[in-house]
């Protein structure tokens, strides 16, 4: 039955994409590769409770929110009309990761009960290729954790030589 819910859905996107109102490129790919990445979570065990989740208190989203086996999972899409050079789940940055952790904060807070679930952050890279062929999706799980460092705990440069050799 989840094969009639995704051709549904393909079908209704294309269709939306033809005959609708007309919306940036990268838009449409955005959703697109959110539908792919949602039907792989399934097809991989998920159950997402959660899709596109904001707080008013904070301009960070989380693509999609779902459960797999007991543990919450705040998943990251990533998504490329074709393959570049440079992998898509690379272009979640520690800005983006800081972001996604304050919005999960917020999420975990309006759970109910006295102890917070186990929780894990994963990307999903979604590349789509040209529209006869199935899109490449790869799966990150844990893919960065709470302790994801602050922009004040970063370093601008990666060894030691290039900061002594800055500070001359």
């Amino acid at each position: 039955m989840l094969w009639l819910t995704r051709l549904v859905a393909r079908s209704l996107n294309n269709a939306s994409h033809h005959f609708g109102r007309k919306e940036p490129e990268h838009l449409t790919t955005a959703r697109r590769g959110e539908m792919e990445a949602y039907f792989h979570l399934r097809d991989q065990g998920y159950c997402v409770v959660a899709k596109n989740f904001r707080t008013p208190h904070n301009r960070g989203e989380i693509d999609l929110i779902g459960w797999d086996r007991g543990v919450l999972c705040f998943v990251e899409v990533k998504t490329q009309a074709q393959r570049g050079l440079v992998p898509s789940e690379m272009a979640v940055d520690t800005a983006k990761k800081l972001h996604i952790l304050s919005v999960a904060k917020r999420y975990v807070r309006r759970l109910k009960g006295d102890r917070h679930p186990a929780c894990r952050f994963d990307i999903v890279s979604v590349v789509l290729g040209d529209e006869s062929s199935k899109p490449t999706i790869r799966l990150f799980k844990g893919a960065f954790s709470w302790n994801t460092p602050h922009r004040a705990e970063r370093e601008p440069y990666a060894s030691d030589d290039r900061r002594r050799w800055w500070r001359r």
